[in-house]
């Protein structure tokens, strides 16, 4: 097939960042569909291999999966575009949204939005796993292995309350072990046999080789790490030699660096760790203001992790960085600063990482670990996909059971998995239901 123009990806990434609803399961699911089944710009087996490797990075996982996509058809400009674009469009939201809580103080319809979203997001992920698990765990009798690991993933994750990469990580040592004595069940699946009727090749199929960029090179390999050390270092010492090390945004600067290399199992896992720096030690904003912080950060599209730009608008604002009269640039500029060291090391791992993961493709001793994992991520989505539709059916404990939010999502599901309708469509439209039930006052 021919090349997609980067014109026409450009398009689809900008798109795609404004529709990133859901958290990572929710944006891996949508990719999963306009990429793979609809647009066919990547075939299910190299998606996955990208997904796997994603996975076992600190940060996000979505992000960083579109940034390997973008980067794999259209080089290292194609990768941080893609990058960039899941992030931006979220980035301009939460500072309007900032803003307007700080000068305003509500958010309502907001909410009330999102009170549809929520539904619509639960059917987006309960697609995601009728889809991605249908194709990568065969029926129990050809790959029982793969089934374990997926129903022991849900266990961990949904019922113990495992931390996310202790799961990653016994999926990844048992698909090693499986690669080793059932290799048969770690194979990946034959292509044509995932169609219903004819394969239909994809711009980057199973077999596409390597394209000369993405093949790995030492030179390569240096040439990413200097220019990631250089994008560090120079806005670091930029704010250090404007403001001093013991400014808010130079310690923003630092604690957001190392917050994006915790950030293992997605930003659930972190945000504890945010909390206790923003909250407790630096006192950038409230536990109040985060908690509703966090409520913007799910209500917005793109990754979770982006709460981080609120509380770096907030703290910009309440620390007056570029003086009282001007709030607002300072908050947007705190926000974008925050966003551009917790996101940097992102780009970082995926262009200098990508070549090396590329040229185990198809080599059965190093995919049988990814293909635990993608196993494993199947049961994680599974268990996101009960916790969304536990929290909208009853979002407060003993409260009684939300039968609209059911119903929209019972509806948002039929239209994904019956009648085929898109994503933007389904999220705009509950996002409709939603605000129009509040402001009837019935949700």
């Amino acid at each position: 097939m021919s090349p997609v123009p980067f014109t026409q990806a450009l398009r689809f990434w900008l798109k795609l960042g404004f529709i990133s609803f859901g958290g990572p399961a929710g944006q891996i699911a949508i990719m999963h569909r306009e990429l793979v089944e609809q647009r066919r710009w990547i075939s299910e087996r190299r998606f996955l291999h990208a997904l796997n490797y994603c996975m076992l990075l600190p940060g996000p996982e979505a992000q960083q999966l579109a940034t390997y996509i973008g980067w794999l058809m259209h080089r290292s400009w194609g990768g941080i575009v893609a990058g960039a674009l899941f992030v931006l469009p979220s980035l301009v939201l939460l500072i309007a949204l900032s803003w307007d809580y700080l000068a305003f103080g509500h958010v309502d319809w907001v909410a009330g939005a999102f009170y549809g979203i929520k539904p619509a997001v639960a059917a987006i992920v309960l697609q995601a796993v009728w889809r991605i698990g249908g194709r990568t765990l065969r029926r129990p009798s050809q790959a029982p292995l793969l089934w374990g690991v997926a129903l022991a993933s849900f266990v961990a994750v949904a019922i113990l309350k495992v931390p996310f990469p202790w799961v990653v990580l016994a999926a990844a040592l048992t698909g090693a072990a499986g690669g080793h004595w059932w290799p048969g069940q770690l194979q990946a699946r034959d292509a044509h046999a995932t169609q219903a009727h004819e394969h239909v090749p994809a711009v980057i199929d199973d077999h596409t080789p390597t394209p000369e960029h993405a093949r790995f090179s030492r030179a390569g390999l240096a040439r990413v790490a200097i220019a990631g050390a250089l994008l560090w270092l120079l806005p670091m010492a930029a704010l250090v030699a404007w403001h001093g090390w013991d400014a808010a945004l130079a310690r923003m600067a630092w604690f957001f660096t190392k917050a994006a290399l915790l950030t293992f199992g997605g930003a659930y896992a972190v945000l504890p760790y945010v909390y206790q720096g923003a909250v407790e030690n630096f006192q950038w904003l409230t536990g109040p203001q985060m908690i509703d912080g966090l409520a913007l950060g799910e209500t917005t599209p793109g990754p979770l992790i982006m709460v981080v730009a609120f509380v770096g608008f907030v703290g910009g604002w309440t620390h007056q960085v570029l003086g009282p009269e001007a709030l607002f640039l300072g908050g947007a500029l705190a926000a974008c600063v925050v966003t551009w060291f917790t996101f940097l090391p992102s780009f970082v791992f995926i262009l200098a990482g990508g070549p090396l993961v590329e040229a185990t493709h198809g080599q059965v001793r190093f995919t049988a670990p990814l293909t635990g994992v993608t196993a494993a991520v199947v049961g994680v989505i599974a268990s996101l996909a009960v916790f969304f539709l536990r929290h909208i059916a009853w979002p407060t404990a003993g409260a009684p059971l939300d039968a609209v939010a059911l119903a929209i999502a019972a509806v948002a599901a039929g239209a994904l998995l019956r009648i085929n309708l898109g994503v933007i469509p389904v999220i705009l439209g509950c996002a409709v239901v939603g605000l129009s039930l509040r402001l009837a006052g019935v949700a």
